[in-house]
């Protein structure tokens, strides 16, 4: 990739807790291009959102930075000062969060709310406008959203579960990003509503000409949206691939493992699950965080954390399996 729109490098994120410190993210490696949509995939739990806050630098309190750089058009996000944060936040960045009922504010309008990140984003035209109910409705119909006056004067509470997380989207869009960050926008939703909401969002992004980040737990999702999928384990990039090669070709035991996990139409009996959880941040296993539960996991495995071997066009796994000092590339299937 020629040039990167957000790269992370080794990215650490420590919380301090009582009786120790919960070492999440674990040397985070990450590239988003211009105008690529880029999916992050992985069990709950496994760091997915706690990477996408540090670019916004938007942790709660108990986190630390210990090493690690983040990346946005070449400049470090963790070294800019409170302005540049705010510039970034304004109209370089935008995030939906993955529960609208907690990202809105219950007593303010959805218009109120609106025109405060139209305001907010005063480094953009947008912000400059002096209309700037003009530039809120459009935003809402951009959304997809009934009665655009109507939403504008409504509370959130008045609203149904698609329709504040469509409001959510309006707030990402309604100025000019570089990049959006939709962190499990269909959680709450049910399957028909995830469904409009993932194609809005797909073709907003393709008309924008924006960069987006897909935070999903559903291989699925990242298949129909994205063009290149990162598979998350316990705070490590464990497999990186473009979408069609990496549903073609998974090769690290755990992205096999998801993909065995997924409930089949045609039928033939349960899925497969993973065995074991995610371990304990406060004292993860040496090594790979992953050979705990791998069925294939040998020496290597449990004395120090595997780098990353190339197969193919931009494909990187880290798994020692496919380090053919120690092991001879095993065959898939």
């Amino acid at each position: 990739m020629a040039e990167a729109l957000l790269e992370i490098r080794d990215l650490h994120v420590w919380y301090k807790v009582y009786g120790g410190m919960l070492k999440v993210l674990n040397g985070v490696n990450f590239t988003v291009g211009f105008g690529e949509r880029v999916g992050l995939v992985g069990e709950t739990g496994c760091g997915k959102t706690t990477t996408m806050k540090a670019v916004l630098r938007i942790l709660p309190r108990p986190a630390r930075i210990p090493q690690g750089e983040i990346l946005v058009h070449g400049r470090n996000v963790l070294q800019m000062n409170s302005q540049e944060l705010a510039d970034l936040r304004g109209h370089g960045l935008s995030m939906i969060f993955q529960d609208p009922t907690a990202a809105l504010n219950p007593v303010f309008t959805i218009g109120q709310q609106l025109y405060e990140v139209i305001r907010y984003s005063a480094g953009s035209p947008a912000g400059r406008i002096k209309d700037k109910r003009a530039v809120a409705l459009h935003a809402l119909q951009e959304a997809r959203l009934p009665d655009a006056e109507r939403m504008l004067a409504s509370y959130p509470v008045q609203l149904s579960g698609g329709m504040r997380q469509r409001s959510c989207i309006a707030f990402a869009i309604a100025t000019a990003r570089d990049l959006l960050i939709a962190d499990e926008p269909t959680t709450n939703l049910d399957v028909t509503i995830q469904d409009q909401v993932l194609r809005l969002i797909k073709e907003l992004v393709t008309q924008k000409g924006t960069s987006m980040i897909l935070i999903t737990h559903s291989l699925g999702l990242a298949r129909e949206v994205t063009d290149r999928v990162y598979v998350m384990y316990a705070g490590n990039m464990i497999e990186m691939a473009a979408t069609p090669e990496l549903f073609a070709n998974p090769l690290h035991p755990y992205t096999q493992g998801l993909l065995a996990s997924v409930p089949r139409l045609t039928g033939g009996g349960f899925a497969e699950g993973i065995p074991g959880r995610i371990p304990d941040y406060k004292n993860p296993p040496a090594g790979c965080r992953f050979h705990p539960r791998c069925p294939r996991a040998f020496a290597p495995c449990r004395e120090a954390m595997p780098p990353y071997f190339a197969s193919g066009d931009g494909h990187l796994v880290a798994c020692y399996l496919y380090d053919n000092k120690r092991r001879r590339v095993p065959q898939n299937g």
